[in-house]
């Protein structure tokens, strides 16, 4: 079995924001801040947004699925994307605290 570099870089990219979540996570712990909590939670997402996208990629490889179930990794990126917009308002003060 042979591995592809987008499937490489794919587990580069979610080590990476897994662990920059867990950074996230204990600036949360130690500040409780709402912002941090936001940044750990679109860290994770992202990180769930790659295991999808690989997740389906490989499963079309072998089933030969059609592109509509490609919609979850963008609607998972999407609301990571919203998570973090959020927290930006909400820190500059356009939602109430």
């Amino acid at each position: 079995m042979t591995m592809s570099f987008a499937i490489f870089f794919a587990g580069i990219f979610v080590a990476t924001f897994a662990i920059a979540g867990l950074f996230f996570l204990k600036f949360w712990k130690a500040s409780r801040d709402p912002f941090f909590l936001h940044f750990v939670i679109f860290c994770w997402m992202i990180c769930l947004e790659r295991i999808t996208a690989v997740v389906l990629e490989i499963t079309q490889q072998s089933l030969s699925a059609n592109s509509e179930t490609l919609i979850w990794v963008y609607v998972i990126r999407l609301l990571a994307f919203a998570v973090i917009l959020s927290a930006i308002l909400k820190k500059n003060g356009y939602f109430g605290r």
